[in-house]
C-alpha cells in the first residue's frame, strides 16, 4: 500500500530472532505517526461525498473507479475511518452465514432473538405515541388508547401497512406486536450493512490531500530528529 511510504521511519531495537546483540537497530515505519491523520481529517468534511459500498467492492477498486488507479486505496481507507480493515469492512453477502454460524456455533443460535425493536405508533390526531426502531426487551409495554380521553385510537405505521391496535388499558410485544424480534443473524447483517456506507474524498481533492498527507506525516526538527 502507498500510504506506508509516507510514513516516516524511527529507529528501533530489533526484535529479530537473528540479532547479534541487545544494540542492535532496525528501521521501521512509524506506524503511530497516522493519528496525525486522523485529527487533519475529521475537521475538513465538506471534502467528502457518501458511498455506498457495493457487495465484493474492495478498496482498490473503489480507487480505481473513483481516482483512476487502485494505488489510491490508501485514501479510500484513510477517508472512511478505517483503522482495522478486518474488523470494518463489509463482508460479502455470501460470507455472512460463516460469520454468524462461527460466532453463535448453531443455526439454532443464530436465530435466536438479540433484541426487539419498536414499531412506530400513531393516535387518531397523527401524534407519535411511540417512536420506531427503540431497542427494548420483551416485557416492554406502553398504556393503551382506553386511557387517554375522546376516544383517541392507536395504530402501528409500518411498510407493510397500517394495522388499528384495539382500544384497551395496555399494549405489550406478545400481544399487540408493538415490538418486532430481530435475530441474531439480522443483527450481524445490520452491522454489516452499517459498514457499507463510507465517506470518500472527492475526486478534484485528491493531490492536495496526497500533498497534506506528506505535510502532516513529516516529522519537524527535534532532539530526537534522525532524518527526513
Amino acid at each position: 500500500m502507498a500510504y506506508f511510504n509516507n510514513l516516516p521511519n524511527i529507529i528501533y531495537q530489533s526484535p529479530l530472532p537473528d540479532k547479534s546483540s541487545t544494540g542492535d537497530i532496525i528501521e521501521i515505519k512509524n506506524i503511530f505517526r497516522g493519528s496525525k491523520l486522523f485529527d487533519y481529517l475529521k475537521d475538513n468534511v465538506t471534502l467528502f461525498n457518501k458511498y455506498v459500498i457495493e457487495d465484493g467492492e474492495r478498496p482498490d477498486t473503489i480507487a480505481e473507479e473513483v481516482y483512476g488507479s487502485s494505488k489510491y486505496d490508501y485514501v479510500v481507507i484513510l477517508t472512511a475511518g478505517i483503522t482495522n480493515i478486518v474488523d470494518e469492512w463489509p463482508l460479502q453477502d455470501y460470507q455472512m452465514y460463516e460469520l454468524a454460524l462461527s460466532k453463535y456455533g448453531s443455526e439454532t443460535k443464530m436465530n435466536e432473538i438479540h433484541h426487539y425493536e419498536t414499531q412506530e405508533i400513531r393516535d387518531s390526531n397523527d401524534k407519535q405515541i411511540l417512536p420506531p426502531n427503540l431497542i427494548v426487551d420483551d416485557t416492554f409495554k406502553i398504556d393503551g388508547s382506553s386511557l387517554r380521553f375522546g376516544g383517541n385510537r392507536f395504530k402501528i405505521i409500518s411498510e407493510q401497512g397500517h394495522s388499528q391496535l384495539d382500544d384497551k388499558d395496555e399494549y405489550t410485544i406478545s400481544t399487540d406486536n408493538i415490538a418486532i424480534p430481530i435475530t441474531n443473524y439480522e443483527f450481524e447483517i445490520r452491522k454489516n450493512e452499517e459498514r457499507r456506507n463510507i465517506n470518500i474524498l472527492r475526486q478534484s481533492y485528491l493531490q492536495v490531500f496526497i500533498n497534506d498527507l506528506r505535510d502532516v506525516l513529516r516529522y519537524s526538527r527535534s532532539s530526537s530528529y534522525v532524518s527526513g
